[in-house]
């Protein structure tokens, strides 16, 4: 037996790249920040967004030294963070059903992240309460920590009209 088939949810299979992600996440580009999902846990994710130049971004924050802006790189824990509690609940965004950003609580930059960097996501539930879900994030490259982060979402059923 695998892992994923010991979890109390069906896992997609993984890696999971753009196509899969985008079941999985509203988002669309230039917003969309989650490139790949590598690992999913019964409690945790592990995904990754490739840093180019080419990003939108990058062309105003700074144009002489181009950094990704701290809000992004926590969206992008947010956007991980989303698609796991989407996974657990068995479920996919839809017009009845999405899981907003609803909070973020101690958020510490501690590295630049730069035009070609691989920003290593990962985000670990650790509480879940009537639609409220809370996950310790961490964003690294190459395995310096550029960024920590407690997101809050809630999972929201809205009203169709």
């Amino acid at each position: 037996m695998t892992e994923s088939e010991s979890l109390p949810f069906k896992v997609p299979e993984l890696p999971m790249q753009a196509r899969e992600i985008r079941e999985y996440l509203p988002h669309r580009y230039p917003f969309l920040l989650v490139d790949r999902v590598t690992e999913v846990t019964e409690s945790g994710i592990t995904g990754y967004k490739n840093v180019s130049i080419n990003e939108e971004f990058m062309q105003g924050h700074f144009p002489d030294y181009p950094i990704m802006p701290g809000v992004l790189i926590v969206e992008a824990m947010a956007q991980i963070s989303g698609i796991l509690g989407f996974i657990i609940n068995d479920e996919k965004p839809s017009p009845s059903s999405l899981f907003l950003f609803a909070g973020v609580e101690k958020v510490r930059f501690k590295k630049q992240v730069v035009a070609g960097d691989q920003l290593m996501l990962k985000s670990e539930l650790v509480m879940q309460k009537r639609g409220i879900y809370k996950y310790s994030c961490t964003a690294s490259v190459d395995g310096v920590v550029a960024a920590t982060a407690e997101i809050i979402i809630s999972h929201q059923k809205l009203e169709q009209a």
